[in-house]
């Protein structure tokens, strides 16, 4: 899993600024503020990742905290975890214990993506697993466009990326989310239960390969410490300083 993605999303030019209508300011801002409804999430979570023919299951824990912390810890049948992952503090710090190598390096949207198979900024890692993905910083334009079978949508641009968000237009809960960065993109659906609970996501991305996520009993708002999210690589294991 930690070599699955060798590259992640590039980015863009810089968009030049455009006038943004009323109504799309009205959705960016009901989106931005579904978003900040979140603290945490606990959960178990089965992954699958397929890439390049190969496809690999994995079952673990998945904690999330805001604004920047996430936390995965793949579980075997005995013993310890297989693989700990987490990004902290700017950080991403990875451990593969069935070949007992570390990985180390900034949390950048590239490193994530090698990793995670997210090629996302940690606050925006928070708020996918999260199923709230956030509008950019700083929206230069935006257009609302057309409803389609998954419903309304708006596509934004940001600094350096562009993207587009469906959701539902009573509760603003997102769809769908699509993340275009020049050379790759990523597109994460949204599964929900019967009463509109997150459930888990599907990953597809334009270099190929892709992943499944699906939560087990998610817990919402549950106290984490700072410190679940702090890792250190065990002592002995060799360690790759990723960039």
């Amino acid at each position: 899993m930690i070599a699955a993605v060798l590259a992640g999303c590039a980015t863009i030019p810089p968009a030049p600024r455009e006038p943004i209508t009323a109504e799309a300011r009205e959705i960016i801002a009901r989106l931005d503020a579904r978003a900040r409804e979140f603290v945490s999430l606990r959960t178990l979570a089965d992954v699958v990742v397929q890439q390049r023919g190969d496809r690999t299951h994995l079952r673990g824990v998945l904690l999330a905290k805001s604004p920047t912390s996430v936390r995965f810890e793949a579980l075997s049948p005995m013993g310890p975890p297989l693989l700990i992952a987490a990004v902290h503090d700017g950080r991403i710090t990875a451990y593969d214990a069935t070949r007992n190598e570390g990985y180390s390096g900034p949390a950048t949207a590239e490193v994530t993506g090698r990793f995670l198979h997210l090629p996302f900024e940690p606050a925006d890692l928070v708020s996918i697993v999260a199923g709230a993905p956030v509008p950019p910083a700083d929206v230069r334009a935006a257009s609302v466009l057309a409803p389609d079978d998954l419903g309304p949508s708006i596509e934004l641009i940001g600094q350096d990326n562009r993207r587009r968000i469906w959701f539902d237009p009573d509760t603003a809960t997102v769809r769908q989310f699509e993340l275009t960065g020049g050379r790759a993109e990523a597109r994460i659906r949204y599964v929900r239960n019967g009463r509109g609970e997150l459930a888990g996501f599907d990953v597809s991305a334009s270099l190929g390969g892709g992943a499944t996520v699906r939560y087990q009993n998610p817990g919402f708002a549950v106290p984490l410490a700072p410190d679940a999210f702090a890792f250190t690589i065990p002592k002995g294991a060799k360690i790759q300083e990723i960039r």
